[in-house]
């Protein structure tokens, strides 16, 4: 199935949950400042592994970054 990550179109097995986009975002399953939204929703940490995904959904993975 085809979902959009970040803007960019990807394809991903039909029964891709966030957890597995996040994973191939190259998030670390215990790195701190990430959140996702999943068609303008965001979708908490803990929901993470039991959120799947439909065709054509729009994820966002967004990292907090420090600096200045």
């Amino acid at each position: 199935m085809r979902v959009t990550v970040n803007g960019d179109p990807r394809d991903v097995p039909a029964d891709c949950t966030v957890a597995t986009v996040v994973a191939e975002a190259g998030v670390a399953p215990d790195e701190r400042g990430v959140a996702v939204a999943v068609d303008g929703d965001v979708v908490p940490r803990s929901r993470w592994a039991a959120t799947p995904l439909n065709p054509e959904a729009r994820v966002e993975v967004l990292r907090a970054t420090a600096g200045g």
